[in-house]
């Protein structure tokens, strides 16, 4: 696991599987902790990490309801996890959904953890709307089609925009179950302007991007979703790997 700041008042950490990033925001006192890592060790050694540099998390907020955002409380018990009103439906209409593909990916990795996931106090926010952080305001943007939620963070104060599971320089777009692939290009079409507004794009998974980088992201991967409708594989370069490979083969599948 490591950390980086990527503005005073922001630091990435990032789990040492699928390159998983949480961010924590501070201002005027708060600071708020967007996403998690996902092994034991590094949920409990990560109040005493962000601690050391000057950030104690006193709220959590999940981009979106996929197990391995939703650590946070594994980390901060106590404190309220905070999701955009899609996810809080998504969690709603799918009880344990988060808790039974946390067991099965940590049966796969032979992980064993000494609680099991609670998701503790939720509380449900308007997205689009905004969050009050410190001396600060966060947007909230809708971002689905990787799955049926999702929300993105803006802080126009601090150039920094947390986009959850897109414009990853490491995954291809994914099309997971309850997303879309119109949906999806209708989030990249949403992304663009803010990411224009920001220096810093952070991604669910992989480095932080300049604006720059994220703006050829975001025509990579329209152009990998064209080509997906058609039923063609065009992976970025960058990104052709096997594992990306296998996620295609589902998105074949997914939008056949």
């Amino acid at each position: 696991m490591r950390a980086v700041g990527v503005h005073p008042d922001v630091v990435v950490v990032t789990s040492r599987i699928w390159q998983t990033n949480a961010t924590a925001l501070r201002s005027g006192g708060e600071v708020l902790l967007i996403d998690s890592p996902y092994f034991p060790d590094e949920l409990e050694a990560l109040p005493a990490l962000l601690g050391q540099v000057g950030f104690e998390p006193n709220a959590l907020f999940a981009t979106h309801a996929d197990y391995d955002h939703v650590l946070g409380p594994l980390a901060f018990p106590g404190l309220p996890l905070g999701v955009g009103d899609h996810t809080m439906e998504r969690i709603r209409t799918s009880p344990g959904e988060a808790q039974r593909e946390l067991r099965d990916e940590d049966a796969r990795n032979y992980v064993s953890r000494e609680k099991p996931l609670a998701l503790g106090s939720l509380q449900s926010l308007p997205v689009p709307g905004y969050l009050e952080l410190g001396e600060i305001e966060l947007e909230l943007h809708v971002a689905d089609g990787h799955t049926s939620d999702g929300t993105a963070l803006l802080s126009r104060e601090y150039g920094v925009l947390v986009v959850g599971d897109y414009l990853s320089d490491v995954e291809i777009p994914w099309i997971s179950p309850g997303g879309g692939l119109d949906v999806y290009r209708a989030t990249l079409a949403r992304l663009a302007p803010l990411v224009e507004a920001v220096e810093t794009v952070i991604p669910g998974h992989g480095l932080p991007h300049t604006r720059d980088t994220a703006l050829r992201l975001i025509d990579e991967d329209l152009d990998y979703l064209d080509a997906l409708a058609e039923g063609v594989q065009r992976i970025p370069k960058a990104r052709d790997t096997a594992r990306q490979r296998e996620i295609h083969a589902e998105n074949l599948a997914r939008v056949s």
